[in-house]
């Protein structure tokens, strides 16, 4: 009995409930989907300042379930961004329209359009790195905010500038003379701004004799040896102009304290002895003390090992004061020297068998001579 009575009140509480539930319209009546609606549509645009074009956009609205956003560049598909979610695109520099559809619970859809400013940054701290080897040169760059480089050299009117990509280092240019040209880089942002730099370039003349000190565009390089750091060397105004050498520049050596003191010269063009053997010299000796010492001109390095360094050394003393006199070293004397020696660096040596007191003398015009 009890058993019926309670299967008795679970189908009247079934039957009471679904009458309940119907006139409510809980389960069947939709139509308060009609009256949803979103609304305070907005974006967030976060533009970056690397140059880099990255556009994150941050969709906004209440009562949104989705957003498609349309960038307004290319072909890209919409993309579809969940509320609180955001979107990123690269943008080459310009103006843009970017769409953004709103959609809600009913399906109901809403766009709005928007404008976008993409303007890129003028690069920054341009560094230049370039390697000269005589009239040639190779050139790289770096740069904050760059997306290339182009290179003009400065040798030719109206030259057009040769681009250049991050991390590359040209082919090497070649200048047709001698002389100071300006090297000028200019950092492209990838959009309208640029930034540039001037480097202020030599392009020397191939070392080698005759050397007469005279030439701007020639690097008269004598570096100098000694146990005190005595000995030196530079290119001068000449002090006595006149007689023998006229010219305005010579070179003034200074002995230093070593007897094995002196200079020595690399050169980019060798000494040739197919073009002859004789090397002479003008040289002025200021002081009396100095007539009888002898100057030693030592030419080392010879293309392909022969002869030994030690072999190709004359000395030959100063015989007056006061004056320009002419000196020549016939290195054609040494039986040691095989015919069309090639040497690649010049020494200079002074009174080698005392130690020096630092004694200057002038010396100009190196020439090879038969």
């Amino acid at each position: 009995m009890n058993k019926l009575n309670l299967l008795y009140s679970f189908v009247l509480l079934l039957a009471i409930t679904m009458v309940s539930c119907t006139e409510d319209g809980i389960d069947q009546d939709l139509s308060f989907l009609n009256t949803a609606n979103s609304a305070n549509y907005g974006k967030i645009f976060d533009i970056s300042n690397d140059n880099s074009g990255n556009v994150k956009i941050t969709p906004t609205g209440e009562g949104v379930t989705s957003f498609s956003v349309i960038f307004g560049h290319g072909t890209a598909a919409p993309v579809k961004v969940m509320p609180g979610n955001s979107t990123t695109y690269a943008y080459p520099e310009g103006t843009y329209t970017v769409k953004i559809t709103a959609s809600n619970i009913a399906g109901q859809t809403v766009e709005n359009s928007y404008p976008l400013t993409v303007t890129y940054r003028a690069p920054e701290n341009i560094v230049v790195t370039r390697n000269i080897a005589g009239y040639n040169l190779t050139v790289s760059a770096t740069a904050l905010y760059a997306k290339s480089f182009l290179v003009y050299y400065g040798a030719v009117a109206n030259e057009v500038g040769k681009p250049m990509a991050i991390g590359q280092t040209l082919p090497a240019y070649t200048y047709p003379v001698a002389g100071n040209y300006n090297l000028k880089i200019v950092a492209l942002s990838g959009g309208a701004a640029t930034s540039q730099i001037i480097v202020p370039i030599t392009i020397y003349e191939p070392f080698g004799l005759p050397i007469t000190f005279d030439n701007p565009f020639v690097n008269y390089f004598f570096g100098t040896f000694d146990d005190w750091g005595q000995q030196q060397f530079a290119t001068v105004d000449n002090p006595f102009p006149s007689g023998l050498n006229t010219t305005a520049k010579v070179g003034k050596f200074t002995n230093g304290h070593a007897g094995w003191s002196g200079t020595y010269s690399p050169l980019n063009n060798p000494i040739d002895f197919a073009l002859g053997t004789k090397i002479k010299v003008l040289v002025y000796n200021p002081d009396t003390a100095n007539i009888g010492k002898k100057l030693n001109i030592e030419l080392e390095w010879a293309v392909g090992g022969t002869p030994a360094n030690g072999v190709a050394v004359l000395k030959m003393p100063f015989t007056t004061s006061g004056a320009w006199e002419e000196l020549v070293f016939d290195f054609g004397s040494i039986s040691g020297i095989p015919a069309g020696s090639k040497f690649t660096q010049l020494v200079l040596r002074f009174n080698d068998t005392q130690d020096g007191t630092q004694e200057i003398f002038y010396v100009d015009n190196f020439r090879l001579t038969n």
